[in-house]
């Protein structure tokens, strides 16, 4: 089976060394959210490499922005069309690119370029669930690797940035009405704060679709099973 690095690298999502081209991010404080800084230099190379053609470098180049769940810039907040449907918890339905989720009552949503959805928590910044798609030729998750392989090379090479230490903790299958979907636990490390996560991921509609959410670890304990309801809500479906 081919790994998931190797087929990331097929459909042009992965260049080897992308830990360095997709961690094209350093962390500082922007108001109450984070600030992006993208290094031109890593850009620059990644513009190179005879791995990609044109639209592929584009490509590439605009995963940085796509796949960090971890960046919340104050931006305005839009118009949800959620429906509550569980008691503390908010439902969101995207009829268009075929998937719903729930995120806790009071989160609010906010726009990021590059993300489809962003739900956060105002005061707790690090408390939030993001969603976003990539196009995929893959029918299955599974035909990505096992659950921990796909766990390992999304922390390693999307989800954390280089400059933060992670640990998967956990990572497991399981089918909802007969699509395969991988969740996965880990932590994040960095110098001023550390991230307890979980994701989600599942293909379908010729889709790659990732959901994150997480809190702050010292707040793990009070928000954890109010993730699991985020992360366990997690669905897809034919458009």
């Amino acid at each position: 089976m081919m790994s998931l690095q190797n087929t990331l690298l097929v459909d042009h999502l992965l260049l080897p060394g992308a830990s360095t081209q997709l961690g094209l991010y350093r962390y500082g404080q922007c108001r109450r959210g984070v600030a992006l800084l993208v290094k031109a230099e890593q850009v620059h190379e990644a513009s190179k490499s005879p791995c990609l053609d044109e639209p592929g470098r584009r490509q590439l180049l605009a995963l940085g922005a796509t796949l960090t769940p971890w960046l919340f810039l104050p931006c305005k907040t839009s118009t949800s069309f959620a429906a509550e449907t569980k008691k503390g918890f908010i439902s969101v339905t995207d009829k268009k690119d075929g998937y719903s989720f729930l995120y806790p009552f009071g989160w609010q949503e906010v726009v990021i370029e590059g993300q489809d959805k962003v739900f956060k928590d105002v005061i707790e910044p690090l408390e939030s669930v993001s969603i976003n798609m990539i196009p995929t030729g893959k029918q299955d998750i599974r035909d990505l690797g096992s659950p921990q392989e796909v766990a390992e090379t999304l922390i390693r090479k999307v989800l954390v940035p280089p400059s933060q230490k992670a640990k998967l903790i956990e990572a497991s299958e399981h089918d909802i009405e007969g699509k395969a979907y991988y969740t996965f636990e880990f932590v994040a490390k960095a110098p001023n704060f550390i991230r307890h996560a979980l994701t989600s991921v599942c293909v379908g509609n010729g889709k790659f679709y990732t959901l994150t959410t997480g809190a702050n670890e010292r707040r793990w304990d009070k928000m954890k099973d109010r993730l699991h309801t985020v992360v366990d809500s997690f669905q897809i479906f034919n458009v």
